[in-house]
């Protein structure tokens, strides 16, 4: 036996235990479900998203795992993980609405991000899931959004393991805001956790007079007391759309406080106990 055959044995040897104990020393796993085919912006934002997560899933001793097959939300392949995200749509079939609200009332944990809480009748994504949109999100039906994408001053509401370590106030990331159709200050089980600083107001450009909001109350990210989740409205890259090269003109991951948020959110959920 050659010593080149030997030092390529103990090589693998070697190289295989690493992988193994590394896996074997992660803390949970992550499954992210993306579609990417509608809207330049939510596309920037998932491909972002696929480079960020396995950086924070190394750094935090975790799995991340993506999938644009929603088919995989069934009840065997979910039980393989302990927090599910949403990155840019939601399921639509009746089989995959029901493994996913079987998953979160057995305890599992879900974190959601802007496009996955829309619904608007007489749309592509109609208000069809009662349970996702009212008892689970609180939000109902998408209400209106500013234009252009602009960044916001964000507000604390309620302390949160989720917001520990940010700061009572900071500036996000530029992103287009979503109103939603119930004020969800009125649901009790709904606990906001950052919403609009007045002193963003106007907010937004235009052109359209109702894309610039000149005051209100808009809450941006909160969890529901029932369930182990999170959605966040961030998830929305500026694109050039005006000249026509869709060229990705700033980054929802740039952002050191909305990161710290998402990162608390992943570490809370993944390592609770069902």
């Amino acid at each position: 036996m050659s010593k080149k055959y030997i030092l390529l044995v103990l090589f693998s040897i070697c190289f295989l235990g690493f992988s193994q104990s590394k896996k074997a020393n992660s803390k949970f796993k992550v499954i992210a479900f993306y579609t990417a085919k509608n809207d330049q912006a939510h596309i920037s934002f998932v491909h972002e998203a696929n480079k960020w997560f396995p950086k924070i899933a190394e750094e935090n001793h975790f799995v991340y795992d993506s999938t644009s097959n929603w088919d995989n939300l069934n009840a065997k392949f979910l039980a393989q993980y302990q927090v599910v995200l949403f990155l840019d749509t939601r399921p639509e079939t009746p089989s995959q609405h029901e493994a996913f609200q079987k998953y979160m009332e057995k305890g599992g944990a879900w974190i959601g991000f802007h496009f996955s809480a829309f619904a608007l009748n007489d749309s592509d994504y109609p208000q069809n899931w009662n349970w996702y949109h009212n008892a689970f999100l609180g939000s109902g039906e998408y209400g209106s959004n500013t234009w252009r994408p602009t960044s916001a001053v964000l507000r604390v509401e309620n302390q949160d393991p989720i917001t520990k370590n940010l700061p009572k106030t900071f500036s996000s990331q530029p992103n287009e805001w979503y109103r939603w159709e119930n004020d969800l200050r009125k649901n009790p089980d709904i606990k906001i956790l950052l919403a609009i600083d007045e002193s963003s107001f106007p907010l937004g450009t235009g052109p359209k007079a109702h894309e610039i909001w000149h005051n209100g109350y808009y809450p941006v990210v909160w969890t529901n007391k029932n369930y182990k989740m999170l959605y966040i409205n961030m998830g929305h890259n500026d694109i050039d759309y005006e000249h026509g090269t869709n060229k990705t003109l700033s980054y929802t991951f740039e952002n050191k406080a909305q990161n710290q948020l998402i990162i608390n959110a992943l570490l809370l959920f993944g390592n609770s106990k069902k």
